[in-house]
């Protein structure tokens, strides 16, 4: 059984991969760090893990940490995880990070988006995880920048068009709705319950969101030139779930191809990511507590545009779920190992 630690288990990325780890057939999960809860039983802080977990929360340095574990996940803030990741590889140990701090290839632009880089010589090791596109790159990497949530939704919806070259780039615009566990545990007037439920509303409007640079970075490499994207975030009153709508003008050869088998010979043979039938749309409550990623899309004639929609769970498949994923490629394990259970329902 190999010895796995969770470094920033109090947020809810963190108790999802205590949910699954605790599952896995070829895991123990040996430590969970948090500051805010250090001493309290993990199950205490999470009742859900009652007689799942049984594990207290550490306050620990890194180099306490190295000890404890051979497998890493950093579920921690953009910032704090770029400190101890360096720490953990110079151990010997492999590592999925969950923060935004090596999805981003070009220091350069992950500095306008968020702050200086202090670890810039790992950003060309990192493997970006979206195991659909990257499956051999994780396979042999010791770094795994797990995607965002949005990314992950929209990656995976617009990509066989790119490189198929089946949509005009330049004419994208994403539409995308998270449920309110996307924005975190932390207290925030925000995203209490009297904020959010019977509402619904737009947030980081005109370009202003930080998923925007891993969006475009993934995007460009799929079409072969620079894309810039329209995307616009929506907060739903709901906990879990994210549905992206994408909409983008069809080329010459897009207007005759046959998009349902292009997506179905894309994606026909991934255990986690669902074509759905013709004229099928997707919905968060049909992926909820799943690693699944639901993919259909319909044309436009009178406009010539076509729309792509694509519902995934953001706290699995958008963050904690694809790191478990990424782990069991990572160390040779099945890839759907601990991930198989169906979406929750209703």
């Amino acid at each position: 059984m190999m010895r796995v630690g969770i470094v920033g288990a109090s947020g809810y990325t963190g108790v999802e991969l205590a949910r699954l780890l605790a599952g896995h057939p070829d895991i123990r999960l040996t430590v969970a760090t948090s500051r805010q809860y250090a001493g309290k039983p993990l199950a205490e802080v999470f009742p859900n893990l009652r007689k799942r977990v049984d594990l207290l929360c550490e306050n620990l340095s890194a180099e306490e940490l190295v000890d404890r574990a051979d497998f890493f996940f950093t579920a921690v803030p953009h910032k704090t995880a770029m400190d101890i990741v360096p720490r953990l590889l110079d151990a010997s140990k492999k590592v999925v990070d969950l923060s935004a701090d090596f999805r981003i290839r070009d220091a350069t632009v992950y500095e306008a988006w968020y702050q200086e880089h202090t670890s810039p010589h790992l950003l060309g090791e990192a493997v970006y995880g979206l195991p659909e596109l990257y499956r051999a790159q994780v396979r042999t990497a010791r770094l795994t920048a797990n995607p965002g949530c949005y990314p992950t939704s929209v990656i995976l919806a617009v990509t066989p068009l790119l490189r198929a070259g089946l949509i005009d780039p330049a004419t994208l615009i994403i539409d995308s709705k998270s449920g309110t566990s996307g924005a975190g545990r932390a207290a925030s007037v925000g995203t209490l319950f009297c904020e959010v439920t019977d509402g619904f509303r737009p947030y980081k409007v005109g370009g202003a969101h930080r998923h925007i640079p891993e969006i475009e970075q993934e995007l460009s490499l799929a079409a072969g030139t620079p894309v810039t994207v329209s995307f616009t975030p929506h907060l739903l009153p709901i906990s879990r779930g994210i549905l992206s709508t994408i909409y983008a003008t069809l080329t010459e050869a897009g207007r005759t191809a046959d998009l349902q088998a292009l997506y179905e010979q894309t994606y026909g043979n991934e255990p986690f990511v669902r074509v759905l039938p013709a004229g099928t749309v997707p919905a968060t409550q049909h992926v909820r507590g799943s690693n699944c990623c639901d993919l259909s899309s319909a044309r436009d004639a009178r406009t010539g545009r076509l729309i792509v929609m694509s519902a995934i769970d953001n706290i699995v498949k958008g963050a904690s779920g694809q790191a478990v994923q990424n782990m069991n490629l990572m160390c040779g394990f099945p890839e759907t190992a601990g991930l198989l259970g169906a979406p929750f329902f209703p």
